[in-house]
Parts: C-alpha cells; sequence; structure tokens
C-alpha cells in the first residue's frame, strides 16, 4: 500500500504537477534530448543523398537568329571542362560561373610610367557583306601599325595589329574572356576596336549583338566578363541617303556593339563612338577616329590606365543627369533657401583679410535682412585706417586663392582647375550637351559659339559684388582693389588651356559623345571671360587678350560695371558684356550688393564708356531677371539705361534655379525664378518702350532652352534679315591688318544671316542636335 502511494505521488496529475516533475528531473530529460539528436543527426548526415538544386532562370528570348555556336569551354583552377562532356544532371543542377579577370596595374608600371615585361596586343574586328569595310579595316590596321612603329618611344611595346573578319572567328574565344596569350611568358594587354557597317537586312551583325547580349545576362558568366581588356572603340559605317536620320537607322549597329561592349568590358570606351557616311564625310571621320584611338593606345599601353575620369564615365547606360549646381554654364542661378542654422557665438567679428567678408556677411545677414528686406550695407576696403609703418613695412603680399585655403578646397571641389594663385578654368555643361550632339547654349543660337570649342576661364577669381543670385556659393574672394600676387599672362595663357584639354578629356568614356565633336574640341576656337570674379580686374588683361588672338582664339569678356578705368583702358575684345542687374541705385544695391561705396556712379560712368566703345567692339547689355527683385515696374528704367550706353545687343535671360542652398541669407526660392512666358512678356514690354523712345532695335533671336531672348540694334539688320552672327575669319584678319587699335567697327566682321530656328518665334534649338531630358530620353518637338 505504502508503495503505491509512492508512485501515485510521482505520477503527475495536473499542470502544477507536471511542472514539479520537470525542475525535479530538468537536467535529465536534457541530457537524454542532446544525445537523441546527435545520434539522429550523424546517421541523417551519413546516409547516401543528393542535392536539390533549382532549375536555372530561362534566358532572354532571341530577337535574331544565332550563328552555330561551339561548346562553351569553362575555365575552372584545376581543369577545363566541356559543358558537353559533363553528365546532363550536373549542367543542369551545378552551373560553375565564369569570372572576369580584373587585371590590376603592376607596381613598377604604376610608379615608372611604363612595364617593359608587357605587351600590347590590338584586334581590329570587322563585318562585310561587300568587301569595302574589309580592305577599310586593313588599310586602317597597316595605317595603325605604321603609325606605333615609327614612334620609337612605343614601338617595343606593340605587336602589329590583327584583323579580324566577324564572320570567320569563334566568339566564345574573344567575347566570354580576354584572349589567352600563345607565349604564356609574356604578359599580354588586349586592345579592342571594331569597324561596323550598319545593315538592314540579317547579317553577322545581328549575330554579334545577340551573342554579346546573351553573354552579358547569361547566369554562368559575370556581367562584366571582359574587364581585363585594356580598352576598346567603335567606329560606325553608314549611308545617310539610305537612313535619312541617326534615330532611323544610320551606324545603329555600330551604336549597340558601343553600348553591349560597355557593359561586357565594365566601361572600358576608350575613345568616343566615331561614325563616318561612305559617300561624304567617312575619311575625314575616320581619320579623326584614328588619330584620337593611337594617342589613348599610346597613354593606355605606357601606363596601364585609359586616363583620369569623370563620376560616371564610360557607364554603359545612358545617363544626362549633369545638371547639378556645380556645372557653370555661363549662367546665374538661384539656389533653394536653407534652413537657419545656429550662430556659433565664438565666431570672430574682426575680417583678417578679404576673403573672410563671405564668412562675416553670412553669419550677419539673418540680423540685416529683416521683413521689409533691406540690403546689406556695402563695404568698402579702402576707408579702413591706415596699418603700422612698421608692420607694414614687413608684411608679405599673399596670393588670391593659396593651395592650403578653404577657397581652393571649396572651388576644386566645385569642378575648378585653380591656374596660378588667382585664375581658373571649368567645363559647363553646355560642353558636356555638345560634345553628345544635344544641344549648345544661346551663344551659338545668337553668335555661332559651339558650345564644344569654348573655353570658360578668368584671370582674376576676385569679385567686387556679391550678387544674390551669384551660384559660385561665395567662395571666391572679394575686394576693391588688386592687393595680390600678380600671375604673369604666359603662366595663366598656358595653365588655362591645359586645365581645359584635360577635363575635354575626362570626357572620352563618357556614352552619347561623338567622335568627331570630340576631335573639334580638342582645338579651342572661343574663350568666355566670365566663369567666376572679374576679369577685367586683372591688372594685365590685354596682354592676355592678345595671347588669345594671337592662336585665332576670340574673346568674350563680361564685366559687372564697376571698374571704369579699366573698361576704358580695354583694347579689342570679339565681344564685350556688362552685366546690367537693375535700373536703378536701390535695386542694384539690393541684387548685386556691390562693395564699392560709389557704386552708381561706377556703374553710370561705364554706360557712359560702353556708349562711346559701341563703333569699336560689339557690346552687349545682359540682363538676368530674378521675380521680386528687378523685374516688376523696371522696363522703363531699364529702356533708359539702353538709351544711355547704345549697346549692340541686349540678352535678357531669366534666372535659373540651383537647388542647393546656400542664399538662404537673400531670400531667394524657386518664386525667384521667372518662366519663359514671362521672360518673353518682359523682352516685348521692353521692345516696345525702346521704339516709343525712338531708338533703332527689334527682338531678333531668342533660345527657350536657356530662357533667354535677344534684342539687337538695327544696325545688324540687312535687307529685313538678321545678321547676329559673328564673322571671326574677319574678325582676326581686321586685328592682323591694323591693330588692337585699328580704325574698324563691329559691321566689319557682321557675320552671315542669323538661321532661321534661331530667330524669335522658332524656339532657338539647332534642329541638327538631339533635345533630351535630364535622364537622356528625347524630348519629342511640340
Amino acid at each position: 500500500m505504502a508503495s503505491n502511494l509512492t508512485m501515485d505521488k510521482a505520477r503527475p496529475q495536473s499542470s502544477g504537477d507536471f511542472l514539479d516533475f520537470w525542475h525535479l528531473h530538468r537536467e535529465v530529460i536534457l541530457v537524454v534530448a542532446i544525445c537523441f539528436f546527435s545520434t539522429a543527426y550523424m546517421l541523417y548526415a551519413s546516409l547516401p543523398t543528393r542535392r536539390v538544386v533549382k532549375k536555372p532562370l530561362t534566358r532572354p528570348v532571341a530577337t535574331a537568329k544565332l550563328a552555330p555556336a561551339k561548346p562553351v569551354t569553362i575555365t575552372t583552377e584545376k581543369s577545363e571542362l566541356s559543358l558537353e562532356a559533363l553528365p546532363q544532371d550536373v549542367v543542369a543542377h551545378e552551373p560553375r560561373r565564369i569570372k572576369g579577370e580584373l587585371r590590376k596595374p603592376d607596381a613598377t608600371r604604376k610608379a615608372s610610367g611604363s612595364d617593359s615585361s608587357r605587351r600590347t596586343q590590338v584586334l581590329v574586328f570587322y563585318s562585310s557583306l561587300t568587301t569595302t569595310t574589309e580592305k577599310i579595316a586593313n588599310d586602317f590596321a597597316r595605317n595603325l601599325s605604321a603609325s606605333l612603329e615609327g614612334d620609337t618611344e612605343h614601338k617595343d611595346i606593340f605587336f602589329s595589329p590583327s584583323v579580324l573578319d566577324l564572320a570567320q572567328i569563334d566568339y566564345d574565344e574573344y567575347f566570354i574572356s580576354p584572349p589567352k596569350p600563345t607565349d604564356s611568358t609574356i604578359a599580354v594587354d588586349y586592345f579592342y576596336l571594331f569597324l561596323i557597317p550598319s545593315y538592314n537586312i540579317d547579317t553577322i551583325n545581328d549575330n554579334l549583338l545577340e551573342h554579346l547580349q546573351e553573354t552579358h545576362h547569361d547566369f554562368r558568366i559575370d556581367t562584366a566578363p571582359l574587364v581585363g581588356l585594356l580598352g576598346y572603340s567603335v567606329f560606325g559605317l553608314g549611308d545617310r541617303e539610305g537612313w535619312p536620320t541617326e534615330e532611323e537607322g544610320f551606324c545603329f549597329q555600330a551604336k549597340e556593339v558601343d553600348r553591349w561592349m560597355a557593359k561586357l568590358t565594365g566601361r572600358k570606351r576608350a575613345y568616343p563612338l566615331g561614325m563616318g557616311d561612305k559617300k561624304q564625310d567617312l575619311t575625314n571621320r575616320l581619320g579623326e577616329w584614328s588619330e584620337g584611338v593611337t594617342d589613348v593606345l599610346k597613354l593606355a599601353a605606357t601606363t596601364g590606365s585609359l586616363g583620369e575620369g569623370v563620376a560616371g564615365s564610360g557607364d554603359a547606360d545612358e545617363s544626362d543627369f549633369e545638371y547639378a549646381s556645380g556645372d557653370d554654364d555661363d549662367e546665374v542661378v538661384v539656389e533653394e533657401s536653407a534652413a537657419p542654422t545656429k550662430k556659433n557665438k565664438k565666431t570672430k567679428s574682426n575680417i583678417d583679410d578679404v576673403e573672410d567678408l563671405g564668412r562675416i556677411m553670412k553669419s550677419n545677414q539673418a540680423d540685416s535682412n529683416d521683413s521689409k528686406g533691406r540690403a546689406p550695407i556695402a563695404i568698402d576696403f579702402t576707408t579702413h585706417s591706415k596699418p603700422n609703418a612698421k608692420k607694414a613695412a614687413v608684411q608679405t603680399v599673399k596670393e588670391m586663392v593659396p593651395k592650403n585655403s578653404p577657397t581652393y578646397a571649396s572651388l576644386t571641389k566645385q569642378g575648378y582647375s585653380i591656374v596660378g594663385s588667382h585664375s581658373g578654368v571649368k567645363i559647363c555643361r553646355w560642353t558636356k550637351s555638345a560634345l553628345r550632339g544635344r544641344g549648345s547654349c544661346y551663344k551659338y543660337s545668337f553668335y555661332g559659339i559651339a558650345s564644344h570649342q569654348c573655353m570658360e576661364t578668368t584671370p582674376s577669381l576676385s569679385c567686387s559684388n556679391k550678387c544674390v543670385f551669384c551660384w559660385r556659393h561665395g567662395t571666391n574672394p572679394v575686394g576693391t582693389t588688386w592687393r595680390w600676387v600678380v600671375d604673369p599672362p604666359e603662366m595663366i595663357f598656358d595653365g588655362v588651356k591645359a586645365g581645359h584639354y584635360q577635363k575635354i578629356k575626362m570626357m572620352r568614356g563618357v556614352p552619347g559623345v561623338r567622335a568627331e565633336r570630340f576631335a573639334e574640341a580638342m582645338r579651342i576656337r572661343h574663350c568666355a571671360l566670365s566663369l567666376v570674379g572679374e576679369p577685367i580686374f586683372y591688372p594685365h588683361i590685354n596682354e592676355f587678350l592678345g595671347m588669345l588672338h594671337a592662336e585665332r582664339i576670340s574673346s568674350f569678356l563680361v564685366c559687372n560695371a564697376q571698374h571704369p578705368d579699366q573698361l576704358e583702358a580695354l583694347k579689342a575684345v570679339t565681344q564685350l558684356y556688362v552685366s546690367i542687374d537693375a535700373s536703378n541705385k536701390e535695386s542694384l544695391r539690393k541684387i548685386d550688393r556691390p562693395l564699392h561705396r560709389d557704386f552708381w556712379e561706377r556703374f553710370q560712368r561705364c554706360l557712359d564708356i560702353l556708349r562711346e566703345k559701341r563703333f569699336k567692339h560689339r557690346t552687349v547689355f545682359r540682363l538676368t531677371l530674378v521675380k521680386g527683385f528687378n523685374v516688376d515696374d523696371e522696363v522703363e528704367g531699364y529702356a533708359k539705361l539702353v538709351e544711355q550706353g547704345l549697346p549692340c545687343f541686349v540678352e535678357i535671360k531669366g534666372v535659373t534655379y540651383c537647388g542647393t542652398s546656400t542664399s538662404a541669407g537673400a531670400g531667394l526660392s524657386m518664386a525667384n525664378v521667372p518662366f519663359y512666358a514671362e521672360v518673353t512678356e518682359f523682352v516685348t514690354a521692353l521692345n516696345k518702350k525702346l521704339e516709343e523712345l525712338g531708338l533703332d532695335y527689334g527682338i531678333a533671336a531668342e533660345h527657350a532652352h536657356s530662357c533667354c531672348v535677344l534684342i539687337a540694334s538695327g544696325r545688324f539688320r540687312v535687307d529685313g534679315k538678321w545678321h547676329t552672327r559673328i564673322d571671326y575669319t574677319r574678325f582676326f584678319e581686321l586685328l592682323e591688318e591694323r591693330g588692337a587699335d585699328g580704325d574698324w567697327k563691329p559691321e566689319d566682321y557682321m557675320g552671315a544671316e542669323t538661321p532661321e530656328w534661331a530667330t524669335w518665334g522658332n524656339g532657338g534649338f539647332d534642329p541638327r542636335d538631339e533635345r533630351v531630358d535630364r535622364k537622356g530620353r528625347k524630348i519629342e518637338a511640340s
């Protein structure tokens, strides 16, 4: 009986009894459970099981007929296996991945700029139905070989170029991975060149494109298996008579080869896509492309690199997102207001240097801009107390933009190349746009300046204004007198040219860049002296202009009407601009924020000087419209300024929206940007007021894309047609015949008739170019 009672107590009768049982025997239970699962796992692992793998995704449907291909060979560390030799279940369930090998630059080559142990092999691929392209390819290869062999510095690092017919080769040997050299003791870098005619029938081109696409999407192969190539470039041959427009097919297959090779090589486009018409310009276009490719080949073979690039350079996918605030386009922009920041109580209030003005003004703008919108007080540096004589004796002349200064760091971050201590150069977004056949700026529509052949520079980064719409982010130095080191004009001229060409070269790999325009861009033909700062402030501006003209580079100089003495001493300029940002004294103080106390008197004197120069220079008033500042009820005031200065032209342009935040103190926002309809309304009203004053002016041209309209003097209207463009050849002839101080007038180098598409009412966009949005998508003409 006692034993039965004991058993009853041990047996759990309820949830409470079960918990008591668990707490009493949990150690034993856990040990037993662990032993059980361990034994079960060991037995399971020792059983002969088969791994199940999901089926691979179906490949994209082919759009063209594929040529018969040999079995793909998979390279592994131990052996090479043919897909046909593998069991079917392994082929289906155990795919091996082919990886592109990215060759790392050799340390010796990186340090010395060359590597004698490496050789470069150029492969020239072509396709041809009528043997025409075959002959061109062979001639091209012979010329390329002669050029490389004739260069004693580079001839030992190149093998003779090989010409390969795309109809005769095995694609797997060249387009799945870079070829393997026959001599394993020599390290070989391969460089691919393509000569591709376009056909509207099924040809080997279709097989090639299908193979490139299949290779890129093949799940067994890396998306960029040809990344080990040194580089590639494509040239297309076509006939515009058979293809009326590029969109309809001119060189379309060459474009596709270029696009897919960019993907397979990991963006190693060495030189822009070239295109030539067999009946028109093939010889010239092929010659330009060949010359450019040869230069890149020598660079790549000696350095192992295609050169310095830009963000997105060589991107396989089309993108035109280059309209950020940092892109200078010789335009003024308004920037989105930022939230007010907390003031630093420890900020110094004294001005140690002219450059500190930006910091002081920025920190005080929150207080100086009240609800009534009072303008900041102008500062005149010439009224400061005289420095101690002993200190002045030992004081050294400073550089305007020292290399270790925040100003230098900020400007270079924005894309400027600083030359010397006070000059700079930068390419604008219109240069990039023109290189890709997507339109030039308004200066092309008005004056015939090709943007990709225009250099934007300034010999002085300093300015005497702090305009509210200035997109320079307040980073450039300011001052009313030159108090810095003066660099010689020869050094500046050579430096800005080198900086400009270097930035153009950085565009080689950008998708869509046209080879012929890239070649043209390497010959500067125009110089816009605007950019940042005040170019006329530079003490040797006339000498600098003379160097430009000596190389037949036209000059377009922009000043802010605050330096009348320098303006009066200025010699010949192709076109002289003066910024007219307001029609009265108070508006000018508010919008330009000048540093000179006598800014209005200086402004008036500059207009009088411009009136005197109108028969010597092509003079231009540039009006920048900012809603809320200089648009409302100022038409009459602007008309009187035009009557005073009688310029050859008046450019009216709406301020451009930027998007970054540095103008909070100025109180600007998107609401201050006028619509194009508002700009045209203002232009129409101004033109009417000029007629009422009896002045012979008329609306001549427009560039709606830049929100810009041109009013011209009747002096440039011949037989009822506007002639706003410039005969640049004649301009330089006049300079050579009569000198910079010679007796000649703007009409003497007046150019041809303004194109119909650029005149008032026609938009002003060159129909030969393609207008796209910021993502590279074509904008249909309305």
